[in-house]
Order: structure tokens, then sequence, then C-alpha cells
């Protein structure tokens, strides 16, 4: 198929990765290359094998979350023939694919790249992809876009030999204060936009990260001007590359340099580090290669038009759109399941975001999608065409609207099937008619799922948090998820929940039902959700929930089964490849 035509193509990709990896494969199948060798290969090729044999996981790199007409009609495309009909859309901004044929890897790619769109260095011990606030450039938090930085980083490292051997997965996010919109606080490197003295720059946090043993990033830069941006990146990773653990993948991210070091040492190894990028020369931020689509002139008509509104525009206008910086126009948020989107979708989207919007679109950390300029007035003719295609369910970043990792569907290392519990939450906050009144009280608190302790679902840093586990009780082991409360984000950066208690899978909804009405009858006058779950005593937590905790001979054996699991549950953990 010919993509359409659009004045908007953002191209990150290069047909030369595509014949590297095809004549790589067949060395694989010669036996000419080791099954290890050429695995660490395909990972930084975005292929990643799954827990069911003879199929991979393709995962697409998508800076930013940037995607416009043509690679939407791409990604239509791949998941129509080699992805069941869908795609997920991931909490790094990503679009990843399941259960491809190794066979099709090739046909895939290709189509991908008529799009600009590539599987280059989305996965593997690499420089990931490079995420920013899906809202940059439209609100800006009295700052300044920060797309065209994010962009520029992003060429700075793709294919960059130098860069892309490193002991371990390299991170980076571009956000907003306050609040720290983009979650920079967990990554190897989180820039935040700041502005001083009229000039332009970035407040840079490294060394942070989840999984196991989180780290909250530390300030490396209190305020790092425009031009030195590049650089300073480049130091943090040649630093990186040159001093983490290449013996042991669960000690080798940065965060566990940063300890070893210690954090007075660790800043003084980056600081020289910097100086001597600088010495060399350093590399000038050019931001004219950087591309975007044009900026929409001012609308005639801010209004939203009465007299069109639909039935169920109201609810989904107060929760899923919002005032742009530019008057007349909003960004409106398409909340998604569990990050699910359908082949009719990406190609009902290809057109609404040139009809309705800039023609882009982005996805975002918390797995929606947000279009942007879109005229105020159009917003009820939107929520329409949306709706027709199953994309205007109101509720976005609400309690709600719930993050997982894919969890036992497909990875080798989850424990259990997050996304059912994920699921399950979602239908209970929003059918039980007994907790409307705290579900809306609550609606801000933010709940995210893994499957695993290794927190590809966030756990770590959501108002509720759980992670997959398994709970042996005589002959029988139960599937059960730890609580993890009081997550999030402030003033000093990330802020990890505690750990209160382990709930088995099929008490989940009910654990959160309590927990949302808690809020709602001990919060204080005026208190938001984020504060009470930081503050809330883990005894009162425990009083609210250990009967749901409690398992033993005479528990029923379905409370001992994972969601929808009718065979009884089995811990089937393999050699982890993905970490989302």
């Amino acid at each position: 198929m010919t993509p359409t035509t659009s004045p908007y193509l953002p191209r990150f990709s290069d047909p030369g990765d595509i014949d590297e990896f095809v004549d790589t494969l067949g060395r694989f199948e010669r036996g000419e290359l080791s099954a290890e060798d050429f695995r660490r290969y395909r990972l930084t090729r975005g292929v990643y094998g799954q827990r069911q044999t003879d199929v991979q996981m393709l995962r697409v790199k998508i800076p930013q979350g940037v995607l416009a007409p043509p690679a939407l009609e791409a990604l239509a495309d791949v998941a129509e023939r080699f992805g069941h009909g869908h795609g997920s859309v991931t909490t790094r901004q990503n679009v990843q694919f399941h259960f491809v044929q190794m066979a099709d890897a090739e046909t895939a790619m290709r189509r991908l790249d008529e799009a600009g769109l590539t599987t280059r260095e989305a996965c593997g011990n690499t420089v990931r992809t490079v995420t920013a606030d899906p809202l940059a450039g439209v609100r800006n938090h009295g700052t300044f876009d920060v797309t065209p930085y994010g962009e520029a980083i992003t060429r700075f490292f793709l294919r960059s030999p130098w860069a892309n051997s490193l002991p371990r997965k390299f991170k980076i996010a571009l956000g907003y204060e306050p609040g720290d919109t983009i979650m920079a606080g967990i990554h190897d490197i989180g820039l935040i936009a700041r502005v001083r003295d009229g000039q332009r720059g970035f407040l840079m946090r490294v060394a942070g990260g989840l999984s196991t043993s989180p780290q909250a990033a530390i300030v490396f830069q209190e305020f790092l001007p425009e031009a030195r941006l590049l650089d300073a990146c480049e130091a943090v990773n040649r630093v990186f590359d040159r001093t983490g653990n290449r013996d042991n993948k669960h000690r080798a991210r940065l965060k566990y340099v940063l300890r070893k070091m210690g954090q007075e040492k660790f800043l003084q190894v980056l600081n020289e580090e910097y100086a001597a990028v600088l010495a060399r020369g350093g590399t000038p931020l050019d931001l004219s290669v950087t591309t975007a689509p044009p900026v929409p002139p001012p609308p005639s008509v801010t209004d939203d038009a009465p007299a069109t509104r639909g039935p169920g525009y109201l609810l989904w206008r107060a929760s899923n759109t919002v005032a742009q910086d530019q008057p007349g126009y909003h960004a409106v948020i398409v909340r998604l399941a569990l990050g699910a989107v359908t082949t009719a979708q990406f190609r009902a989207l290809a057109k609404l975001i040139t009809e309705f919007a800039d023609g882009s679109l982005r996805t975002s950390i918390d797995q929606n999608l947000v279009l942007r300029w879109v005229p105020t007035h159009r917003l009820p003719a939107l929520h329409a065409a949306l709706d027709a295609v199953g994309l205007a369910k109101p509720g976005a970043r609400t309690v709600a609207d719930v993050t997982t990792c894919p969890g036992a569907e497909s990875c080798n290392l989850a424990v259990t099937a997050s996304r059912q519990v994920g699921a399950a939450i979602t239908a209970r906050l929003e059918s039980d008619a007994s907790l409307a009144a705290a579900v809306k009280e609550a609606s801000a608190t933010v709940i995210k799922v893994s499957g695993c302790p290794n927190s590809c679902g966030q756990h770590h840093i959501a108002d509720i948090g759980w992670h997959g586990a398994a709970r042996k009780v005589g002959e029988r082991t139960a599937p059960v998820y730890q609580l993890h409360l009081g997550g999030g984000f402030d003033e000093e950066g990330a802020r990890f929940g505690r750990q209160i208690v382990k709930i088995p899978a099929r008490r989940v909804d009910e654990a959160v039902a309590r927990l949302v009405a808690l809020y709602s009858s001990d919060r204080s006058e005026g208190e938001t959700a984020t504060a009470f779950y930081k503050r809330v005593p883990a005894a009162r937590v425990h009083a609210v929930l250990d009967d749901l905790a409690a398992l033993d001979a005479t528990t029923p054996d379905e409370v001992f089964l994972d969601i929808n699991e009718s065979m009884g549950f089995r811990v089937a953990i393999g050699e982890g490849e993905c970490a989302a």
C-alpha cells in the first residue's frame, strides 16, 4: 500500500537497517552466528522473544510518540497482517505488536520504513525511545516547546555506535514542572524545561530507574543552557558506557553506578566527563533538522457549538479535553483500553487527525493518544467521529484509566496476568453504582499494575500500584498482587510507594474499591488523593484490606486462579527480554 501523502513525515528509518537485519538473520539460520549473539543483535533491532515459542514481539520506536497519517496507516497494515488485528501503546510512547513470526519481521519492517518508522534501538542495551510530554508545544507551563530538543537528542544518539553498546538500556525524557509531567525523576536522563533571565535551558536529573530496586534521579545540572544539551547528554552516556556493570545485567543500570560510587564521587565523574566533552569541541545544538507540522492559524470561532453536541459529549469534554495555551484550540485525549488500538482505529485516526487536528497525534506514557490543535468549535464533531470508531470513552487520566504492562499474556518475566487485573479494576470502578460518589471524589487517583516486580507498569510511582507475585498455601499456589501505596512525584523528584499488603488477584478490584472508599471517608478537607495515599497510616490500610489478603486451607479453589483462568495457576517464569 502506498502511504498517504502528508507535508509532515518525520523520518527516523533507514532501509539499510533492514538489509543488515535480513543478512544477520540469514547468518544465524546458517549456523554462522550463535543464538546468544543473534539474541543480542535482534534486541537492538526491536525484536523480542515472548513467553510463547516461535513468535516475537516487534517494538516500533516512536520518538516522543509523534505519528503522522502515513505512520498510522503503516501501523494499521502491520497490525492487520502480523499483529492479530491490533497494536499496543506502551509506557514509553512506542507501539508494539505481539505474536509476530520471525519470517514476517522483514516485511513488517519494510512497511514501517515506508512511513519513516524504525524498530532500531527500541530495545536492547541502547539509548531507548526519547519520551516527551505529549502536550509539549500546546501546554508549555510558561516555558517553551521541548519537542525539537527531544528530536535533536534522538537524532544525535540514533545509530551512533559509541552510544548504543551499553551495559544496559538508557532512557531519556523531557517534560515540565510543576509535578514532573513526563516522570523525569525515574530516568537515566530527565530534562525539565526552565527559563532563566530569558534564556532557555533544563533542570537535568540523572540515574533514576524503577524495576525491583527503584532509585530517584538526582540533580546533575540545576540549569543546563540549551546550547549545551547534547554535550551533557553525551557525558552521562559515556560515563555509563565506561563504568556500568557488564558482568551482571541485574546490576547494570546507571543507578547502580551512582550507588557504588556515592553521590559526591558520581557527580564529580560526570562533571569531569562533561568538561572533557566540551574540551573536544562539543556538539552544536541544531534545531533546524527537526520536523514539525505547520502551526494552524487562529480559529474564527472559539466556542463548541452547543447545537451539535451528541450524547455523552459533555462528560467526554470534561475529562478528555485540555484547553491549549493558544486561544480557540483544545488538545483531545483519546482513552484507550489498556493501550490497545485496532487496525480499523489506526486507519480512522489517520483520517481524523487530518480533518480535525494538525495532521499528527502523539502517544502518551499513560497508554493513551493525544490529538492537538483541535479548534474548540469542532470538538462536538470530533467526539461524534471518535465515538463511531469506539474511541470516545470518557474518563481519560482518571482513577478508572489504569496503566498496565503486557503481563503473562506474552512476557516471559511476568508472574500474573496484569492486563486482566487492570481490566477488572476499570470494570469495577465504572459499574459499581454504590461507588459512584467515591469514584468521582477520587477521580485524580493514579493506578498502575505490573505483572511482576520489574515495574514495566510503573507501579512504584502510582497513588495505588500493584505488582504480581505468587503465594504458596499448602499444596496450592495463588496469584497475588503486592500493594504499593503513595508513590508519585513532587518538587523533590520521584517518590516510591510503600509496600503494604498482598491481595489475591481475584480480590484486587475489591481492594481498589475499598481504597477509593477509604479516601472518600478519611480524607481531610481539600486533601488530594495523592496526598492522602502518601500519608494514610499502614495500620489503617491493613484494617480495611487484611480480610481480603487471607488465604488458608478453607479458601475456595477459585481464589487460587488468575483472572479469566480456569485450569489452575502456575508460575512459568522464563528468561526475560522485555522491559517496556
